[in-house]
């Protein structure tokens, strides 16, 4: 008897990948700057995007879409920072956001009262390395915690991305973590990187992400 195959994750990728250029078209339209923040689960993501918001909500709108395999416990951590309504996608199991729930959450968004949309995928460093959400960037988090050779373990994840942020640097004295390596590591994947070095703990290096994050709305950086 014949076989018949059907390439079913190719026809969902293309159809994610439209989808995704309608959410991107959607969002340059109105000047919109979307990041989407990728690690692995405990990295930090959340806890940097709580300060954010504290630091940064009341000067510029920015409108949050958070992913999780179960539960909506991160959006009601970022809903106390921030007056905006703060959009859970719970996966139900899935190991990614896709650009339909991205889509679908846009619809809650007055997009002209924003200039920035911050996506929290859901923590994995392989799933959502593939799929495009309509970002302008993908940013890649891994703590001291999870040792140097997470670029070379999930190249394609930071190869993908645009910038990089390594958290949990407070931690540093209490570990043999090496930073040099690590950034040796991610520029050997993707030279292109531009890194963070940051503490959403102590605060150190927020100000530099802080700094980014206005540049990237254009708000004029003081020299």
């Amino acid at each position: 008897m014949a076989v018949r195959t059907i390439e079913v994750r190719e026809r969902v990728m293309a159809r994610n990948d439209e989808i995704a250029a309608e959410v991107r078209a959607r969002l340059a339209a109105c000047g919109v700057v979307a990041l989407n923040l990728v690690s692995s689960p405990g990295s930090g993501k959340t806890l940097l995007l709580e300060r954010t918001l504290a630091a940064l909500g009341p000067e510029f709108g920015i409108a949050v879409v958070t992913g999780d395999v179960q539960t909506q416990n991160d959006a009601d951590r970022l809903a106390a920072h921030t007056e905006r309504l703060v959009q859970a996608v719970v996966t139900g199991g899935a190991c990614h956001l896709d650009a339909s729930q991205v889509m679908a959450a846009l619809d809650a968004i007055d997009l002209k009262e924003i200039q920035l949309l911050i996506i929290e995928n859901v923590g994995n460093l392989v799933c959502p390395a593939a799929w495009d959400l309509g970002e302008t960037a993908k940013v890649v988090l891994f703590s001291t915690t999870e040792g140097e050779d997470k670029p070379l373990k999930y190249p394609t994840m930071f190869r993908n991305a645009r910038y990089a942020v390594i958290t949990k640097v407070d931690l540093l004295p209490h570990l043999s973590y090496d930073v040099d390596l690590a950034l040796a590591n991610a520029r050997a994947v993707n030279p292109n990187l531009r890194f963070f070095q940051t503490s959403a703990t102590t605060g150190e290096g927020l100000e530099e992400w802080f700094t980014f994050l206005r540049g990237q709305v254009g708000i004029p950086v003081a020299r």
